[in-house]
């Protein structure tokens, strides 16, 4: 999948996604802001109560979608036989995108109404939709090869020391922008930071990368330098950040994602569980859809 398929690719998840939110809120808005004792005299109430026609609906896609999420995803991250049936961060990205919407249409099969038993899987729901918001941003800190495999640190370090000595070669023009690239590229910088520390240096190097980028840029221009040869130096200056960043943070993202794990499992199960448990009680009790 080239540049500007995944492109699209991602497009139609996010663009999909926000229909659903803004189609079901437009559409059930009357009835979702009508107080909890009043809905029964709602127009809408037989079709977006969690029983009713829609409501029902939304219960059974929702719950389908995060199935379907985590059990392709797992298949094809846990399989040999499935390794070269596409890369596994496009996988990611669709277990993402189903278990994104998913838990939104469950909120809309609840009404927004939920309590005992049910309130736990949705919670936990909410926790594992959360966690997996904190889990993709330490995934995509672990450098990996474009299947989805950690790369090797010494792999990693070859890369980067590489990338630093061809930048050197392009900047020679100016040694005050090679002392600050040397500065801002040091992994030392980012070892043995806490989860706090962590967070505070990304919001820093934000603004620090903007601002050595644009000076770049600015010394480029007035040494004449071409559009696309402005391009080239600057996408390689900040690659050899973001490469020397993720070097100096591998331990502790590696760490961080064990941990994750740890979390993150539990709530997933659990939630499982109980779906499981309020789908076995809603058949027993007589509650069918459209069927």
């Amino acid at each position: 999948m080239n540049k500007k398929l995944h492109l699209i690719y991602i497009g139609s998840f996010f663009a999909a996604g926000i229909a659903v939110l803004i189609l079901l809120g437009i559409n059930g808005y009357q009835y979702y802001s009508t107080p909890i004792e009043e809905r029964f005299f709602n127009p809408s109430h037989a079709s977006l109560k969690p029983s009713g026609n829609w409501g029902h609906g939304f219960g059974i896609i929702g719950t389908l979608m995060m199935i379907i999420g985590v059990s392709v995803y797992m298949i094809r991250k846990r399989s040999r036989k499935l390794f070269n049936l596409g890369y596994l961060k496009h996988w990611l990205e669709f277990h993402i995108f189903l278990c994104t919407v998913g838990p939104i249409l469950v909120l809309y099969h609840t009404a927004f109404k939920f309590g005992g038993i049910v309130s736990v899987s949705f919670w936990s729901m909410v926790l594992v939709v959360l966690s997996g918001v904190v889990g993709r941003f330490i995934y995509i800190q672990i450098p990996r090869t474009i299947q989805g495999k950690e790369i090797d640190i010494k792999d990693l370090v070859s890369m980067r020391d590489e990338l630093v000595d061809k930048m050197k070669l392009e900047m020679l023009f100016d040694v005050r922008l090679i002392n600050e690239l040397d500065e801002l590229a040091s992994p030392d910088r980012y070892k043995s930071l806490s989860l706090l520390n962590t967070l505070l240096v990304y919001f820093k190097d934000f603004f620090r990368i903007r601002s050595f980028l644009n000076k770049l840029k600015k010394n480029m221009a007035i040494s004449g330098f071409s559009k696309i040869r402005k391009n080239e130096i600057t996408n390689k200056a900040q690659a050899e950040i973001i490469l020397s960043r993720r070097l100096g943070m591998l331990r502790t993202m590696q760490n961080l994602f064990k941990y994750w794990h740890i979390a993150h499992l539990p709530f997933a199960i659990a939630m499982f569980v109980i779906m499981i448990i309020h789908v076995i009680v809603t058949i027993a009790f007589g509650y069918k859809w459209i069927f």
